[in-house]
């Protein structure tokens, strides 16, 4: 579409990626899609201050998509090394299956061409199957890594389980 647009969020994005985010992951909102991790969390998926935080990064860029000047999608990203990290890739509840993820993924891996980066990187919350399935049908797949979850640090919500990470990669 043409009134459809991928481009870096910056400062005054922060009030609107905030509360798309947390729509997306926490409470009765993000049940409507399928990317829900109300059942792992209580509280926020993030805050204005975090976000704040992540721009502020200088290897980090934050990608937002909007349509008709609404915002539906957003995704982190760090360089990391020779990779590019994706983190928090997130589609409105009331958007999702559309297609939005996958286009802000090709956006992604297009700025790690561009970087020269020789992978793309993510952490993945084991008990999330269906979005393992979701990044593995693009090219991703398990390292054998796992990383453990900041289980006390509340800026990331509340877990209700013990979590820790798994590590994928796609090869660019």
């Amino acid at each position: 579409m043409n009134d459809t647009t991928i481009t870096r969020a910056g400062e005054q994005d922060i009030p609107a990626l905030n509360t798309l985010i947390n729509s997306a992951y926490r409470g009765d909102s993000s049940r409507r899609g399928w990317t829900t991790e109300a059942d792992l969390f209580d509280g926020i998926r993030t805050s204005e201050e975090a976000l704040g935080e992540m721009l502020q990064k200088p290897a980090a860029t934050i990608l937002k998509y909007e349509r008709a000047e609404e915002l539906l999608g957003c995704v982190y990203l760090e360089q990391r090394d020779n990779s590019l990290y994706l983190g928090m890739l997130t589609v409105s509840p009331d958007a999702q299956t559309g297609g939005i993820g996958k286009e802000l993924m090709a956006a992604a891996e297009q700025l790690a061409h561009d970087k020269h980066c020789r992978a793309m990187t993510m952490t993945v919350l084991p008990q999330r199957a269906e979005l393992i399935a979701f990044y593995e049908r693009r090219g991703y797949q398990p390292t054998g890594q796992t990383e453990p979850f900041p289980m006390e640090d509340s800026r990331f919500g509340l877990p209700k389980v013990p979590l820790s990470f798994i590590v994928m990669e796609k090869a660019l």
